[in-house]
């Protein structure tokens, strides 16, 4: 997202993903991305009806993945 102001271009950085935008992110299906909020492995927020992802989950859902596969070696 970019916001112009006075001449200038400021970069507005997500600091929450809609769905759509949370499986593109992970590279994954809407499916399996409502399997992971189901099992409880990917945090997410509502604001009214619209479920949203926060950017840290997505990166403390990645963290968790690294774990477990470090755990497995």
């Amino acid at each position: 997202m970019v916001i112009k102001t006075d001449r200038r271009i400021a970069e507005v950085v997500p600091v929450l993903y809609r769905i759509s935008e949370a499986t593109r992110a992970l590279g994954m299906s809407r499916t399996v991305l409502y399997d992971l909020i189901r099992a409880g492995r990917l945090r997410t927020v509502k604001e009214g009806r619209t479920r949203l992802v926060p950017v840290s989950a997505v990166a403390e859902y990645v963290d968790l993945l690294e774990r477990e596969a470090g755990a497995r070696r």
